[in-house]
């Protein structure tokens, strides 16, 4: 199946003026060749630089990144608001956009006309609108104004039809920037729901937001801009947790680009911010698969153990750090996951080198592609130490025809006795 967004080498320009600039020719000749020389642009200001990503149907991404990052142009040039200055996106999908909540919206205009007219440019017959209407009214919670001018509602009354419409154009790929804060706390939430229902129901979604927090519980995924620049694209866990500790003046920064390249015994090389993220102030410096005889291993048979050996080096002292340990199939679903954390271990200050093994005497999982993904974290989870993705592939050889995921020890057997009593819910019809 083919990516619903593909974002290739996107960059986008936009010019300068001055804030003082005559607004008319006129005004400039009036005020001398001072101010005609102020008509000019001042030098351009690059919003997006570079930038390349893809995200699978199906799945949510998070944007983030400071004000000024170029979040909100790389949406509308997804959207198909505005035409980049060089590189391309290719969208396979209807899209569904929540880029500014009532823009298209009409001061004099009723709601229930701003909903039929925004609802015919969102795409939908006046039929279709009419035989939503109400639930968008309903979900709106606009009852008794819908037949009011729209200059009479309020911002947050506004917003809350311009998310009804929307969410009522049945999007397959839907674009959403800094709108989750509309209304109350209880229509926040449903919000929230509706998003999550979309997500469900296999809806592509791209989602704009200055909340870490949100970004991690919400979305798969997560793409982090600094200065329109792609900085990370990764697991939206490690990406917001790397991205909160570069934000915070407590966390001790280091500069990515100044890490030599590191190759793995698998033969695929880590790249900070590609495969590898956190603050590096702890490394992971080898990580091995190992077989019940220690021996490195890429293959397995299913139900055989498996011990993962993490090595790792922290040149300064880190209290109490917490190791973790995923199994993930290609696409990026989890399969398991642990730390020590979650087995109640905590671990001492640790300094300097030393080593960490994981074992698990089963690995019961239905044969196929999956990858061990390691990572140390910051004890109290707020952003990686080191983090590696999709780095240690793991070939899992079925030994039965069974399907799914999991393969845990079974048998069947035939014959015998039921194991309860007989009783007129076990007999057959007289």
């Amino acid at each position: 199946m083919p990516d619903a967004i593909v974002v290739q080498n996107l960059s986008k320009s936009f010019r300068r003026y001055d804030a003082d600039r005559p607004q008319t020719l006129k005004e400039a000749f009036l005020h001398g060749l001072g101010s005609l020389r102020r008509l000019a642009p001042k030098e351009p200001f690059c919003a997006l630089r570079d930038v390349s990503f893809s995200v699978a149907p199906g799945r949510m991404v998070g944007v983030i990144g400071p004000n000024g990052a170029g979040k909100s142009t790389l949406l509308r040039l997804v959207g198909g608001v505005g035409r980049p200055d060089e590189g391309e996106v290719t969208v396979q999908g209807r899209i569904g956009a929540l880029l500014d909540l009532g823009i298209g919206f009409h001061p004099d205009l009723t709601g229930r006309e701003n909903v039929f007219v925004n609802g015919v440019i969102a795409g939908l017959t006046r039929n279709k609108v009419a035989r939503r209407f109400d639930s968008i009214v309903e979900f709106a919670e606009l009852e008794p104004f819908i037949d009011s001018p729209l200059r009479t509602y309020s911002t947050g009354m506004q917003m809350r039809l311009g998310f009804a419409v929307a969410v009522h154009t049945d999007p397959e790929i839907l674009l959403i920037d800094e709108i989750l804060a509309v209304g109350d706390l209880a229509f926040q939430r449903k919000c929230l729901d509706q998003i999550a229902q979309f997500k469900a129901g296999g809806c592509t979604i791209l989602l704009v937001s200055h909340d870490a927090n949100a970004i991690q519980q919400l979305c798969d995924e997560a793409l982090w801009l600094r200065h329109g620049q792609l900085v990370a694209y990764g697991p939206a866990d490690v990406v917001t947790g790397q991205y909160v500790a570069e934000m915070s003046a407590e966390t001790r920064r280091r500069t990515p680009t100044t890490r030599p390249s590191v190759h793995t015994p698998a033969g695929t090389e880590l790249r900070v911010n590609e495969n590898r993220f956190g603050s590096l102030e702890m490394e992971i410096v080898a990580v091995r698969l190992l077989d019940a005889a220690g021996f490195p291993v890429t293959e397995l048979d299913s139900g055989d153990p498996l011990c993962v050996e993490i090595a790792y080096r922290a040149p300064e002292p880190i209290q109490a750090p917490i190791f973790g340990v995923t199994i993930s199939q290609e696409d990026g679903f989890v399969c398991y996951d642990t730390s020590t954390a979650a087995t109640g271990i905590s671990l001492p200050a640790i300094h300097g080198p030393g080593c960490i093994t994981f074992q698990i005497e089963r690995l019961d999982l239905i044969g196929g592609q999956y990858y061990v993904d390691v990572g140390t974290y910051e004890r109290e989870w707020a952003y990686a130490y080191d983090y590696h993705w999709h780095v240690y592939p793991l070939l899992v050889h079925s030994t039965g025809g069974e399907k799914g995921v999991l393969r845990p020890p079974h048998r069947w057997e035939f014959g015998g006795s039921p194991t309860h009593s007989a009783d007129a819910s076990m007999s057959g019809p007289e």
